[in-house]
């Protein structure tokens, strides 16, 4: 767990340093979490060079495994106690004629807790779309009415704040 510690630490101080390098005059809000388990289910299902590459963009030494240490993570991460509410979510939509490895779709669901869900983008996009958003709206509360991304992956963070301001 600390290999995955360091390698998501170092990250986002990366992302951060390329978000804001332009304008660090303007604010930013983003999830390095987000991105982060995003980039490593796609890891899950890359080979060779393309493994390499994103091995390197998330900073993990060869050796390090990062999917089971998701796997603690998340399982952890769900689990909310009194003060505090904590859900993260992810789920990968494919298209249906695309025959996806079941290795990879097995590996996402052990790993990452994301289920494979194969719709059909090419003929029924608009059922696709709204089946994609309802999804999202349920596992938001609808806090996000819409999704924008296939490789859908939310954080919902609930606190109770001893001194508001």
């Amino acid at each position: 767990m600390d290999a995955l510690s360091d390698a998501i630490n170092t990250f986002t101080l990366n992302v951060f340093k390329e978000i804001t390098e332009k304008d660090s005059s303007q604010n930013v809000f983003y999830s390095p979490l987000s991105l982060y388990c995003a980039l490593t289910m796609v890891l899950e299902g890359a080979k060779g060079n393309t493994a390499a590459q994103i091995q390197q963009v998330l900073s993990l030494n060869k050796g390090t495994d990062v999917h089971q240490s998701f796997q603690f993570f998340l399982e952890e991460a769900n689990k909310s106690g009194d003060q505090c509410l904590l859900r993260i979510a992810n789920r990968l939509f494919g298209e249906k004629t695309h025959d996806f490895m079941s290795s990879f779709k097995e590996s996402c669901q052990t790993f990452y807790l994301s289920k494979m869900e194969e719709l059909d983008f090419a003929n029924a996009s608009e059922e696709t779309r709204k089946h994609i958003n309802k999804w999202v709206e349920e596992k938001t509360e609808a806090k996000v009415p819409l999704a924008l991304l296939i490789c859908f992956q939310y954080i919902t963070f609930y606190v109770e704040i001893l001194y508001p301001f």
